[in-house]
């Protein structure tokens, strides 16, 4: 027995008609109406490319929490780190989307590493600039039971035996790595260098007797205070007001002075609407007392620099640092 297929009605053609251009209007409308939804709509993903627990991730948890309430969404913190803070950053302006929902910090060391090794990203055109926001105080700490009771006698002591004191930092190229190797340079002695991926890594290598010293941002703070550490020198043109007893280097005759300032930025290509609702938002939180409080607890300085005056700052800088890796013979081969 033969089946006969029936043509639709025009009743059933018509409702199939009607079906079919409603659901159109209700794609498009749903289409249009997200693209009218004000930014941001959804949670913002800020990458801290250091360990959760370190100086950095304490400083950018505090400022998201602030800024979130101004931007009127969450604001995630996600820790990548790795490669002297440059992983995170890097991966993201290589595959996130441009569309202000994953920034990141931006470390000096992304100025840095392309001119020491070959890199798929480039510092300068692959992120928009965001906002500057704070910068480091540096400082050599040993275990508060270390024979080195001043930094002299450290240095001292590599001077007697080259390459037998070590030192560790937050990564081969960061600014505490390059801090002492410029100093090294300068005073004439061979110190090792034994990186290490953040601040959390490198703390319980110094308390756990692993290395000599530690170069690193104040996330040392409490140890010191706390009588676990003591602090040798700090890196900045003044002494801190934190601990007014420790000399500068600059002062102790080595000619290095650094506070690595670092600010947010996204991918290349954001929208320069959406820049300024970040930017505004972390503005204000900056100027929060609660992040002025948290600024004084790790000895940092405000360092404020709308986007465009932190991506002119980055050029300059960029092309400053390829001479000083060049002088220290770090450059790419």
């Amino acid at each position: 027995m033969t089946s006969t297929t029936h043509p639709p009605s025009s009743r059933r053609r018509a409702l199939l008609l009607a079906a079919t251009a409603a659901a159109a209007v209700a794609a498009s409308w749903g289409a249009a109406h997200a693209q009218a939804q004000p930014y941001p709509n959804r949670p913002v993903t800020l990458i801290v490319p250091w360990p959760a627990g370190g100086s950095t991730d304490r400083h950018l948890r505090t400022l998201a929490e602030i800024a979130s309430k101004h931007l009127g969404q969450p604001i995630v913190i996600e820790n990548r780190p790795g490669a002297g803070g440059t992983l995170g950053p890097a991966n993201m302006a290589q595959t996130a989307k441009p569309d202000g929902y994953t920034i990141s910090q931006f470390p000096l060391g992304l100025l840095r590493l392309p001119h020491m090794q070959k890199s798929s990203w480039n510092p300068l055109t692959d992120f928009s600039y965001i906002i500057g926001v704070s910068g480091y105080t540096f400082g050599l700490t040993v275990k508060a039971d270390s024979p080195y009771k001043s930094f002299n006698e450290y240095i001292e002591a590599a001077r007697k035996q080259p390459n037998q004191i070590n030192y560790g930092s937050t990564g081969t190229g960061s600014s505490p790595h390059l801090i002492m190797e410029e100093l090294a340079g300068n005073a004439k002695v061979q110190l090792t260098h034994v990186p290490f991926k953040g601040n959390a890594d490198l703390v319980a290598a110094l308390l756990g007797g692993h290395v000599m010293a530690q170069s690193d941002a104040s996330g040392w703070d409490k140890y010191v205070d706390g009588g676990q550490m003591r602090l040798l020198v700090t890196f900045g043109e003044q002494r801190t007001q934190r601990w007014p007893d420790v000399p500068t280097a600059q002062e102790l005759g080595y000619g290095v002075v650094s506070t690595s300032p670092y600010g947010l930025a996204g991918p290349k290509g954001m929208d320069p609407a959406v820049v300024k609702v970040l930017h505004d938002a972390f503005k204000k939180a900056m100027d929060d007392p609660k992040h002025l409080e948290v600024l004084g607890q790790l000895n940092q300085a405000m360092w404020y620099r709308s986007g465009d005056d932190y991506r002119k700052w980055a050029t300059e800088t960029f092309a400053k640092d390829k001479a000083l890796i060049e002088r220290l013979g770090l450059s790419a081969k």
